[in-house]
């Protein structure tokens, strides 16, 4: 059974990091593609970015590029979000999911975790 459980979110002030985790199980990461979503109240869910299971990575907004980093530890089964340089509008809860492939559209999605919030504020 693939089973995706995220943690590490909380309060931080503007400028500040965070580090997301994505625990993997009933699979491992070379299987899937693993992507971020996040979700604001009263907002659709939008793709952050999606690491390949190749290990490659895929943006979905120019707003994270130089902010956001994906990586992943194997011997963990476990993909980590660094944030960094967090603002307001980056407050959401965020989810990670895995897919056949990398894509923008929540639909393709295999499985969830069942997110965790993020709130950036002073």
């Amino acid at each position: 059974q693939v089973q995706l459980v995220e943690s590490g979110g909380g309060l931080v002030q503007p400028g500040g990091s965070l580090r997301l985790s994505c625990a993997a199980s009933g699979f491992t990461l070379d299987a899937y593609a693993i992507a971020w979503f996040r979700q604001a109240p009263g907002k659709e869910r939008e793709g952050v970015l999606c690491m390949w299971r190749s290990g490659g990575t895929t943006y979905y907004a120019d707003s994270m590029k130089g902010r956001f980093t994906v990586s992943r530890d194997v011997t963990k089964n476990t993909v980590y979000l660094q944030m960094n340089s967090l603002k307001p509008e980056d407050t959401a809860v965020y989810y990670c999911a895995a897919s056949d492939y990398c894509s923008v559209n929540p639909i393709a999605m295999r499985s969830w975790g069942q997110g965790t919030q993020v709130t950036v504020s002073s």
